[in-house]
């Protein structure tokens, strides 16, 4: 499990659909060490504090091998890391092998696991295409927020190492199945409802 790119941006003013926008979502690569804080990266800020950032939204993670999906998917789009907005671009973290609370340590970083990205329009902003949050959504290839346990640095190369597994064995893949077809599995449903490292608003929306 590798940090292949640490990315961040700062708010910025697009126009959209006739309209002035701001948005965090423009990301670029950094090659300097970066500190991590528990609600976000030197140099990383969002735009919309009511829906996005957070300390269970500290930091965005988003697995490079489904670049590969996308290059298919949009062929005339140039995909740099940082593109769906993420601030970490890894390898060996895919949704359906990481677990909701499971920690991980970079360098002196620690992080929890904690819920998958549900896109919002600000992503079809990014990729010039109204149909990109639904096209995402579907894919399955959502990616997942980390909680920052230990505030550290980290840089591009870094390997992250597992330290503790949730063993609720709840996935973040799991957990996005669930928001999509909710009455697909009702053991799981329940589950998850009792997740202490999922977010309070996801386990009330499941529970109700």
């Amino acid at each position: 499990m590798k940090l292949i790119s640490v990315n961040v941006g700062l708010p910025r003013e697009v126009t959209w659909r006739g309209k002035t926008v701001t948005t965090g979502i423009f990301k670029e690569p950094v090659n300097d060490r970066v500190m991590v804080r528990s609600l976000n990266l030197d140099g990383d800020r969002q735009a919309d504090l009511t829906v996005h950032g957070g300390a269970d939204k500290a930091v965005y993670v988003y697995p490079f091998e489904h670049y590969d999906y996308w290059r298919g998917e949009l062929p005339n789009t140039e995909l740099t890391p940082g593109i769906f907005g993420e601030n970490f671009t890894t390898t060996g973290l895919r949704e359906e092998d990481v677990n909701i609370g499971d920690c991980f340590r970079i360098g002196t970083v620690k992080l929890m696991v904690t819920q998958p990205r549900m896109p919002c329009y600000k992503l079809g902003i990014r990729f010039g295409r109204p149909d990109m949050v639904k096209r995402f959504l579907a894919s399955c290839r959502t990616g997942f927020y980390f909680r920052v346990l230990q505030e550290g640095e980290v840089e591009t190369g870094a390997t992250l190492e597992l330290i503790s597994r949730d063993e609720n064995n709840v996935t973040v893949a799991d957990i996005t199945q669930l928001y999509v077809l909710p009455n697909d599995n009702p053991a799981l449903l329940h589950r998850a409802a009792q997740l202490e490292a999922l977010p309070k608003s996801w386990r009330n929306y499941f529970q109700r």
